[in-house]
């Protein structure tokens, strides 16, 4: 099997398995994950290059046997796959099965099966360290999830974790990222990620009983987290010319957040939002906390560009990088990344529009522990090496790849502007004084 292929099956047998889990066929998604990681664990073996490779691929290992390892014990209490059309028995037997599966009514199995799509399988693999700054926000987020799940004796008598967080501020600040994290390192908790058109149906009545259905899974899921991006879409303050399936919407969450004969606990609800100031009231009393994430500090900024360039090749040093971070105060995490991107394209553009080239020694593009001589570099025309060419004129594997310099971000900082403006940070700096906290 040649190198590549053996990852390459891997990848294939995990998404199938991540679809029959979707689809309740435990069994055959069980089959299927072990066999996957067992592909994954030959790649590691023999064909993964480098450290950091073999550190992803074990990252995904651990998950899916960890998911495989649930999978067993759902098997064990005798949960039963679903019969799957073209198996043999009789409709009356499909009937009983089905019937003896869920013990509940056909609408609510059907409400459950539409949000099913909504509970995170696979883990997005973002840990905290990813994240940049946001130190407070992370800590309250460990302390409403990751605390009381490890340590449950603590949260016991009067001493109850968070039942709710809204995390708000600019646009690209990092809100969802924070979901993502929470998703990947709270590991025995499952996660619904949930939005807009997750919950709004065209159906009178529908609306509402999904809202129900939803809580009605986070508790039979315990402990479970319900992500609710954008939450400015279901729960904007109530009015005298709303419609009336947006009222009862809201009236729902109310209910099932905090209302007389529901059980919240081991349930946290984390919802994010742009324009805080938009919230029901109701609403956001029900958020216990409030963290307001602003636009990235200075350090921040710094630890952003260092991710965000990764191990592409730079002439950056630490220097060059602290004035990067001073010179773009008011960008988002977001713009940050749009910065860095464009400015990764500069070494192509170069390249591009290069008239003259030049021989230089360097790792081969085939083989980067290669290091060969004959390797042709884009330079000036004045330089006393300089080869007059095009890069047609060049063979695929003779291209020394330019390095990312200092000019060429500053070149895209000047063209990319900061997508935040001063209005809306005002707005959210008072919405911050009057109701919420710093993160």
């Amino acid at each position: 099997m040649s190198s590549g292929t053996t990852l390459q099956k891997a990848i294939e047998l995990v998404t199938k398995a991540t679809e029959e889990d979707k689809n309740k066929n435990y069994e055959e998604a069980l089959r299927l994950y072990e066999h996957g990681v067992e592909y994954f664990l030959h790649a590691i073996k023999y064909e993964a290059q480098g450290e950091k490779a073999k550190e992803s691929i074990r990252a995904k290992c651990t998950q899916y046997l960890e998911r495989a390892e649930k999978l067993k014990e759902t098997l064990k209490k005798g949960h039963k796959k679903p019969i799957k059309d073209g198996e043999n028995g009789s409709k009356d037997d499909k009937k009983s099965d089905s019937d003896e599966e869920d013990g509940e009514d056909p609408e609510k199995k059907k409400l459950e099966g539409r949000l099913e799509g909504a509970i995170v399988v696979e883990k997005p693999n973002v840990k905290w360290s990813d994240v940049a700054g946001l130190d407070a926000a992370k800590e309250a987020l460990k302390e409403a999830v990751i605390l009381p799940i490890k340590f449950p004796h603590l949260f016991s008598g009067k001493r109850a974790p968070w039942k709710g967080i809204l995390l708000f501020g600019p646009p690209g600040t990092g809100k969802s990222y924070l979901a993502k994290a929470v998703a990947t390192e709270a590991n025995n908790s499952t996660f619904f990620s949930v939005s807009s058109s997750d919950l709004v149906s065209k159906w009178l009545g529908e609306s509402e009983k999904l809202v129900k259905s939803l809580f009605e899974m986070a508790r039979s899921h315990k402990p479970s987290i319900i992500f609710i991006d954008e939450i400015d879409s279901l729960c904007s303050s109530r009015s005298d010319n709303e419609s009336e399936s947006a009222r009862r919407i809201k009236t729902e969450f109310l209910i099932q957040m905090q209302g007389v004969g529901h059980d919240t606990d081991g349930i946290l609800v984390l919802g994010a939002t742009n324009i805080p100031w938009v919230l029901d009231s109701a609403i956001r009393r029900r958020f216990e906390r409030r963290i307001y994430i602003p636009l990235p500090e200075e350090h921040a900024r710094v630890t952003m560009f260092k991710i965000h360039l990764g191990n592409t090749r730079t002439t950056l040093t630490e220097e060059d990088l602290k004035e990067l971070g001073r010179r773009s105060e008011g960008y988002s995490g977001a713009d940050i990344s749009i910065v860095v991107k464009d400015s990764l394209m500069q070494p192509v553009r170069k390249v591009q529009t290069a008239t003259h080239f030049k021989r230089v020694r360097g790792p081969s593009p085939k083989d980067p522990n290669l290091i060969v001589d004959d390797l042709m570099t884009p330079c000036s025309p004045g330089d006393p090496d300089a080869i007059e060419m095009s890069w047609s004129e060049l063979e695929g594997d003779k291209l020394a790849e330019p390095p990312v310099t200092m000019n060429d971000i500053l070149k895209s900082l000047a063209t990319s502007k900061p997508t935040v403006n001063e209005e809306d940070l005002v707005k959210l700096q008072k919405f911050t004084q009057d109701f919420g906290q710093e993160g």
